[in-house]
């Protein structure tokens, strides 16, 4: 869902037409015709990520209000609505937070890109304030579920790299769960009191990307109105985690590789080097060597930040992990949810263990949070989960490997007799007791009744 927007203009027509435009687009939409209601609003909905206000309301002005909503909601942007003969109003907004002013009637080409760039920004400082907000927990490698060789590797590396000052590269496909992991090295460092700030390089346009890092000087570009900080200067002290570097452009790839060897640089319009002390993490979900071989990456960058290397597994290489961290979300859902916690049972487990995860551990809690919400009874079986978990013969394990085969069309009749092994050995036209052996070469549901 790209975002919630709230709209305040006295005029009801107005509003219904920004509704409709941009409901389209698949924000939702709340709406004020004052600032007091607005105020009201801001002060119970956490998740507004964009605010929409005219210049003129009956009980505030666009710039008064503007500064309101970001004492409240700091995280969020203020788009200000301007008439043809206010646009002064629109800019003095903007010196008081506001993220861009739009004429009203003139610019309708320009609203729903300004909308997303918006959203885009908010969502991004949001992230940025959750992760300092996590790290405030104190969450170390205590975090890091599962005993599998492959992740205790990762984390016997990064436990051997978290007390120094040394540049760290997490490598590893989507959802492996990179950003935990920089979150436990940096909490588990001595700059664990510093701040954690985190970005995703390929959320965001290279000239936005640029001006979030390094920030820019009052002037250095249209809308620039006063200086803004950047994200380096916000991470001063602490920690930088660059997610999806290897989406950076070569421009900024050498503007971050001067900060890397000098801990200095430029505001965008700037001439004066700022100085900060920063660690980087950074992570990418592609292989940066291969990458920078074929000319797609700096090779004098990756080796900076590849001083120390880690690999995360994929999720299809960590079965034993997967009831662990199955049980882990069922609890952290549950309670979320204010649902009850049933258990899991093997059928639902077995099958958990032969998917292919191609969206690794977030498509994991993804899951759980589905079969959370769709639970009544105390135990959680095979039949809530989506329908490409039976029919749809999984490609993330090598397909000619005969044994994954037989293991997994056993578990999926298993799954279709409820466990009744007598009834699956009759439907497989095998003897029960070479289903029983299957079973335990197999390691499926040996705790399912007959």
């Amino acid at each position: 869902m790209p975002g919630k927007i709230l709209i305040i203009d006295d005029e009801e027509k107005l509003r219904k037409l920004l509704r409709r435009i941009l409901e389209l687009e698949g924000y939702i939409l709340l709406e004020a015709a004052t600032g007091k209601s607005a105020l009201q609003i801001l002060s119970r909905e956490e998740e507004i990520g964009v605010v929409i206000t005219d210049v003129k309301l009956p009980d505030f002005s666009g710039i008064e209000l503007t500064a309101k909503i970001k004492s409240i909601r700091p995280l969020a942007e203020v788009i200000v609505l301007t008439a043809f003969g206010s646009i002064h109003g629109g800019v003095e907004a903007i010196k008081n937070g506001a993220f861009d002013y739009i004429t009203k009637g003139d610019d309708n080409d320009r609203l729903i890109p300004l909308v997303s760039k918006a959203m885009e920004k908010a969502g991004q400082y949001r992230k940025a304030y959750l992760t300092r907000k996590k790290v405030s927990l104190d969450q170390g490698f205590g975090a890091i579920l599962g005993k599998s060789r492959g992740i205790r590797e990762a984390v016997r590396l990064a436990e051997k790299v978290a007390p120094t000052e040394t540049s760290v590269l997490l490598q590893g496909e989507t959802g492996t769960g990179k950003e935990v992991f920089a979150l436990a090295i940096h909490s588990s460092s001595p700059r664990r009191d510093g701040p954690f700030v985190a970005i995703n390089c390929a959320a965001l346009s290279r000239d936005i990307l640029e001006s979030e890092l390094f920030g820019h000087l009052a002037g250095s570009f249209t809308g620039a109105l006063k200086d803004k900080k950047g994200l380096f200067e916000e991470a001063d002290g602490g920690t930088l985690f660059l997610d999806e570097i290897g989406e950076m452009s070569p421009a900024l790839q050498a503007k971050l590789l001067r900060v890397l060897e000098t801990g200095t640089f430029l505001k965008v319009g700037g001439t004066t080097p700022v100085r900060v002390e920063v660690r980087v993490i950074a992570a990418s979900n592609k292989d940066l060597l291969r990458e920078s071989e074929q000319g797609n990456f700096r090779p004098d960058l990756y080796y900076r930040l590849a001083a120390f290397e880690i690999s995360l597994p994929p999720l299809r290489e960590r079965g034993t992990d997967i009831p662990e961290l199955a049980a882990f979300f069922l609890r952290q859902y549950g309670s979320r949810l204010n649902r009850p916690i049933p258990s899991l049972s093997e059928p639902f487990l077995a099958l958990l263990k032969s998917h292919s995860w191609r969206g690794n551990i977030r498509e994991l809690k993804n899951i759980m949070e589905r079969v959370v919400i769709l639970s009544d009874g105390d135990s959680i079986g095979p039949n809530l989960l989506p329908r490409e978990f039976l029919d749809r013969e999984e490609t993330g394990t090598p397909p000619f490997d005969l044994s994954e085969v037989e293991k997994r069309h056993i578990a999926k009749i298993l799954v279709h007799t409820g466990g009744n092994k007598a009834e699956a050995a009759r439907l497989m036209n095998i003897g029960l007791t070479t289903l029983y052996r299957k079973i335990a070469e197999y390691r499926l549901d040996p705790q399912t009744p007959a």
